[in-house]
């Protein structure tokens, strides 16, 4: 039987969620060296029963030379992935991106009602993990997700990459993030790639939208047309969310300081911000 020779990933963005892992995957993919599919596989926890010829295929399109990954953002989170990710990959490079897990649990919970999958009940989804959604708490615990990883993979191995860094500095973010993957400079510098605020792009509203959805596939044809970007916009409305109450924070933060402490400790940098309401 001939064996498989399409490229596996040298390195993974393993999340967690909405914490800039798109922004980092587009700069990395802006770079000529580097394959990274478009799409997350999420290979590793929700697809894995589709088997390895089936993740192989989403790296069949990486030309010669070039390094291959993938970033799926909730590997991370998710109790099994580190383990069949070590038996497949054992000597990868992973990349961790971090967030102060209040705003983490927010920022999820708005994608969520964005899409109309959960209602305007916030102290309902963020106050107990006891839903059908308990990522938008236990995504951020993420000393306990980062242990799990680090029974399979050397410290040295992870780099752990802050949100407030990447708004605050992003051009030394990305060069720290080059010299983990021993990547080489460029002849040609690559601008950044902006951060893309979905959260408040304006799109149609949920009635809308959940009356339109039998029809998704005829329409998908016509988004590209001009009339249609037209009426698109003139129906669009940016989206209000319901706003984090100041006794909810304070439950958030209480839910996540062990927690924070411990990372704390991992990490070598100071969290207090995120013990702050």
């Amino acid at each position: 039987m001939k064996q498989d020779t399409t490229p596996l990933p040298a390195f993974i963005v393993i999340g967690a969620a909405k914490a800039a892992t798109t922004w980092i995957a587009n700069q990395l993919r802006a770079r000529p060296d580097i394959f990274i599919p478009g799409p997350e596989p999420h290979y590793f926890s929700s697809e894995f029963d589709r088997g390895e010829a089936w993740y192989r295929a989403w790296f069949a399109d990486a030309q010669p030379g070039q390094i291959v990954s993938e970033k799926s953002a909730d590997y991370l989170a998710h109790p099994d992935a580190p383990h069949r990710m070590a038996a497949m990959l054992p000597g990868i490079r992973l990349l961790v991106q971090l967030r102060n897990p209040v705003e983490r649990a927010y920022s999820d919970y708005c994608m969520y009602f964005r899409r109309g999958t959960v209602d305007g009940d916030i102290a309902k989804w963020l106050g107990s993990p006891d839903h059908d959604y308990p990522r938008f708490l236990m995504d951020g615990l993420y000393h306990q997700h980062i242990q799990r990883f680090l029974e399979y993979y050397p410290r040295e191995m992870m780099d752990i990459v802050f949100y407030e860094d990447i708004r605050s500095q992003p051009d030394a973010v990305l060069d720290r993030v080059y010299r983990f993957l021993d990547l080489p400079e460029l002849e040609e510098e690559i601008s950044l790639v902006e951060r893309a605020n979905v959260k408040n792009a304006p799109m149609l509203p949920l009635a809308l939208r959940k009356g339109l959805a039998p029809a998704k596939g005829m329409v998908a044809p016509l988004r590209s047309k001009p009339w249609f970007k037209a009426i698109h916009g003139a129906l669009s409305k940016e989206v209000s969310y319901p706003p984090l109450p100041d006794g909810l924070r304070q439950r958030l933060i209480d839910f996540y300081a062990h927690d924070v402490e411990q990372l704390e400790k991992l990490v070598g940098r100071d969290l207090s911000s995120w013990r702050q309401g």
